[in-house]
């Protein structure tokens, strides 16, 4: 009676042996803070990581020399800071923060401020493109497109629900958001003119589109993941996901648009084929020697050549993989 079990857990032990000595890891790991962090953003190029921490402000790292270049301060009391969100532009001209009532734009060629706007509601997600076009999703449901080299602002009220993510194309015409209500709107970042619109099952927690505002991605909370064509809106390809949730953090088009690099709130990296939504790596991200946290989010990643990722995490932690 008891060899029985024992035969049935012995491969078990073996197999998640061989899992783990299976698991990728990193080629290269790089602290820059030992900080708590709120959200962090990586250039497209992994060049330069922006970083928003607890009691040091918004701190910007030059990844190739391993500096840091500026720190920013955005509704500082008392030594620390409420940034909730960043974001870089495509070209990495500009920078976008917000505090859960505040925005600010940031020039990264030298750090200065472009200027600082208080909103309307409690903001969610941010985006911003390559002319300092910028999004900010909020909870009452809309979205402020604010173009500060022209003084223009419209407030976009597609959703009837909390907005809790938006996109922006590189030249600042195409805006994406998604929110509570299910819905993924494509819009005109101008005028409000919606483009495109799709629903999905439950509330969106990650919207994305690309710099030439073709592709577009959107997931909700269960997992449904789906790649669409921005001009027909017709549907590409559905990630091929078999758990019954998968929430992401970040996303990222990379390879010529050709991949999706994905992160999640549970350390996870995971690079997509678009064309047929068909898994082709995992990582996972490490853990802070003496952490008391045992999670961490992938903040973001970038892919610096075909199989090089580059990832920043919750821990603080820059690592770099190879696929």
């Amino acid at each position: 009676m008891i060899r029985v079990p024992m035969l049935f857990f012995w491969p078990t032990l073996v197999l998640a042996s061989l899992l783990s000595a299976c698991q990728p890891t990193a080629t290269k790991i790089q602290v820059i803070t030992t900080d708590a962090s709120y959200s962090a953003s990586l250039s497209n190029d992994a060049s330069i990581a922006l970083v928003s921490t607890a009691h040091n402000g918004v701190q910007v790292w030059d990844l190739t020399n391993s500096t840091l270049s500026y720190q920013w301060l955005q509704g500082q009391q008392q030594n620390t800071s409420n940034v909730i969100d960043t974001a870089i532009s495509a070209n990495s001209l500009y920078a976008a923060t917000i505090s859960s009532n505040s925005l600010a734009i940031w020039r990264l060629t030298d750090g200065s401020s472009v200027g600082w706007w208080s909103l309307p509601s409690y903001a969610q997600s941010v985006a911003i493109a390559n002319t300092g076009q910028t999004l900010v999703g909020l909870v009452d449901g809309s979205v402020m497109s604010l173009s500060p080299e022209k003084s223009h602002l419209i407030q976009f009220l597609g959703h009837q629900e909390k907005v809790n993510s938006v996109s922006i194309s590189a030249d600042g015409n195409s805006a994406l958001s998604g929110g509570n209500d299910g819905k993924v709107i494509l819009w005109q970042a101008q005028t409000g003119q919606p483009l495109q619109q799709w629903q999905l099952t439950s509330r969106i927690t990650k919207v994305l589109i690309n710099d030439t505002a073709t592709l577009t991605f959107a997931s909700d909370i269960t997992g449904n993941a789906t790649l669409w064509q921005s001009d027909t809106g017709a549907p590409i390809s559905h990630l091929d996901i078999n758990r019954r949730q998968m929430n992401f953090s970040s996303a990222r088009f990379v390879n010529n648009d050709q991949q999706l690099l994905t992160g999640t709130p549970s350390r996870e990296i995971f690079l997509w084929q678009i064309n047929s939504g068909k898994r082709l790596s995992r990582w996972q991200v490490q853990l802070s020697k003496n952490t008391q946290n045992k999670g961490a989010v992938v903040y973001s990643a970038a892919m610096t050549a075909p199989g090089s990722i580059v990832s920043i995490s919750s821990q603080g932690l820059i690592e770099y993989w190879q696929q």
